[in-house]
């Protein structure tokens, strides 16, 4: 029987482990974020108290629960300080051997043998990382959706060797402490909504790359026309179009078919360091600020 989950670890404090973090932390647990190095830890607790602040200038969340969620935050550089957690989510870039070292890792770290480590991938298979484990049952994947803090949806994802009370004690774990809904899917690329979006995202550039229509057009189309709250370029700049093009060559490598190969202007953007929103520049520019 897995244990309660009371204390997480996040690997990564980038842009989607900093959320993860937030989150946990301001459902009260005693969460623990591990970054490369002791530079990397204080960035991601600049971008938590960032997104903490932000969220009470908007009315969201009030002073003092913020303050509350940032104490109860620790920052680090080493993944020795993730011995004790009952969950570990590893939350770092989308590349495969990245990923699949920092599991073997937490495998030997992480002392508790009923502890839970869990992957936020879009894409990669959960059995590739489970199997860098001696604890390939009690691996899964836990992918939330950007911006973390904000976005409901979490998906659990099982492979052949997680245990169905493993599944059942995060899925509990995600609705009642994180208060966010869940949604299985089995152990295929994209899961279920990046292998519903990667192609829509990839048809839209394919659009703009043909010169059939300019990403604005694009994007207006959908949303006054689809009634979709942000056209699809706009999506991918704010995804990241490294990210989409990561998950993209994931879905390719699985599937083989043509509507998930990532298009060349796609992969000369990311190439040119045009990553959306992040780098000030995609198919649209963006305040740096």
């Amino acid at each position: 029987m897995s244990p309660r989950i009371d204390k997480v670890g996040v690997v990564g404090g980038g842009l989607m482990g900093a959320g993860i973090a937030e989150v946990c932390a301001r459902a009260g647990l005693d969460t623990v974020v591990c970054e490369a190095d002791a530079v990397a830890a204080r960035a991601a607790r600049e971008r938590v108290a960032l997104s903490l602040e932000r969220a009470v200038q908007r009315g969201k969340l009030d002073r003092i629960s913020a303050e509350d969620a940032l104490n109860r935050l620790v920052f680090t550089g080493s993944l020795d300080d993730l011995a004790d957690r009952r969950l570990v989510i590893e939350a770092v870039v989308e590349n495969a051997d990245a990923k699949t070292e920092i599991f073997a890792a937490l495998d030997k770290i992480v002392e508790d043998p009923e502890a839970i480590l869990a992957t936020n991938t879009s894409s990669i298979p959960v059995m590739r990382l489970g199997m860098a484990t001696q604890r390939a049952d009690h691996v899964l994947g836990l992918h939330f959706f950007n911006p973390v803090p904000v976005l409901p949806l979490v998906e659990i994802v099982t492979s052949l060797h997680t245990t169905p009370q493993v599944a059942d004690t995060v899925q509990e774990f995600v609705t009642r402490a994180l208060g966010k809904t869940v949604v299985r899917s089995q152990d295929r690329a994209g899961f279920v909504v990046n292998a519903l979006l990667i192609p829509y995202l990839l048809a839209a550039i394919r659009m703009a790359e043909s010169g059939f229509a300019t990403p604005t057009d694009v994007d207006s189309g959908m949303e006054l026309g689809c009634a979709h709250p942000m056209g699809p370029l706009k999506l991918a700049d704010l995804i990241g179009l490294d990210t989409v093009a990561a998950i993209a060559e994931s879905l390719y490598e699985e599937f083989k078919e043509p509507l998930y190969a990532p298009p060349p202007l796609l992969q000369r953007m990311v190439e040119a360091g045009l990553l959306g929103r992040k780098s000030g520049r995609g198919f649209h520019h963006y305040d740096p600020h």
